[in-house]
Parts: structure tokens; sequence; C-alpha cells
């Protein structure tokens, strides 16, 4: 099982992550999030040693300069939760990035929206409510093209993981269930672990 944590703080989350040998480290650039990060506060990800993980840059329909600026020096990743066309995607592409292109799926119609985005290197399938942690619904998880291309988010936690990989999935993204109860945005690295451990149990 691959896995991606979505909502990072570049200096608190980032070694804890790396250590447990988490695949993506997603950092929000959405000033409406609550998760959004500070732009000072990304030049700490140079220190590190990424090791075996991918940091990713989590956007909605960003500027060229943005990518230039940002993405293109700190980031292994861009991904895009906007309403990018097939042709957007494929520009961003030829920047030389790697692309997760989400997709929001309200029904079973909306699935076949990824045949569009060939160009992208990962599908991130998504609830509506993007951070707002709904549950993506079991009937539609069983529709889900298959492969190490495609993730799943949507409510995934400790508690449901293991039947989440019964369904077929093998790479889920989490953001919100891996943070305190009483400050949103901000990750409980115990809870990251127990998540880790579970992942590596199951």
């Amino acid at each position: 099982m691959r896995v991606k944590i979505c909502g990072l703080h570049p200096a608190r989350d980032v070694q804890v992550c790396i250590d447990l040998g988490v695949n993506f480290l997603g950092f929000v650039f959405y000033t409406k999030s609550p998760r959004n990060v500070n732009l000072k506060e990304i030049e700490a990800l140079k220190n590190y040693n990424r090791l075996n993980s991918k940091f990713v840059a989590v956007t909605v329909n960003p500027s060229n300069e943005f990518i230039k600026n940002i993405v293109q020096k700190h980031f292994d990743y861009i991904q895009l939760h906007g309403s990018e066309t097939k042709e957007r995607v494929e520009e961003i592409k030829s920047m030389g990035l790697k692309i997760i292109k989400a997709i929001k799926v309200r029904d079973e119609k909306d699935i076949n929206e990824y045949k569009k985005y060939e160009s992208a290197d990962i599908i991130l399938f998504d609830t509506p409510g993007m951070e707002k942690s709904i549950e993506f619904p079991k009937d539609l998880i069983l529709k889900l093209p298959r492969g190490e291309r495609f993730a799943l988010a949507g409510s995934i936690s400790q508690n449901n993981i293991e039947n989440i990989k019964k369904l077929g999935i093998t790479f889920c993204d989490l953001s919100s269930n891996l943070e305190t109860d009483d400050e949103i945005g901000y990750k409980d690295h115990q809870k990251i672990k127990k998540f880790i451990d579970k992942v590596n149990e199951i």
C-alpha cells in the first residue's frame, strides 16, 4: 500500500514522515485552506534527505509563475485540484513536472473523467468534500480502475484501511484523520505512526 499524507507543515511534520517511509508528502498551497503553507516556510524543504519520499505541491489552478518559482524549485510532483483542462495538464507536464490529477467523484459517471488526463502520472479519486473528509462510498470504490497509477482519498483512517485494501485499493491519501482532535491542520505524529504501522501490518 502506497501512502500520501497531505496538509503537512514544512518544518514540523516532514522528518517523521520520511523516517516512517511515507511515499508522498503533500503541502497545500490554497489560501482558503487551514492547511495552507506559508511560502516563507518552504525553504525548509531543502534541508531534508528525502530518501524514498516524494514532495508534492497541492494546488488549485496554479499559475505558470507559481509553478516556475515554487514548484519546480522544491517539489517532485504537482497535484492539480482545480478545473484544469486536459490541455492545461499537458502544458504543465511539458514543464518537466510529474502530475497528480484529482478527480472529484460524486457518482459513477465522474469516474470516467480520468480518461481525459492521459498525461497525468497519478490519478487521485476524491470526494467532493475535498478537505472535509467525506467518506468515499463503497459501491463507487468497487468501480474505480485498479493499478499503481490510481489513488483514493476520502475519510481514510487506521480504522478502515484494512477494509479499503480488501476492496483492491493499493494507494491511499490522508489528511484530516491524521490531525489532532482539537486543531485543524495540525498533524498528530502518533496518529501518523499508528496508521503506517497498520499499513505495514496488513
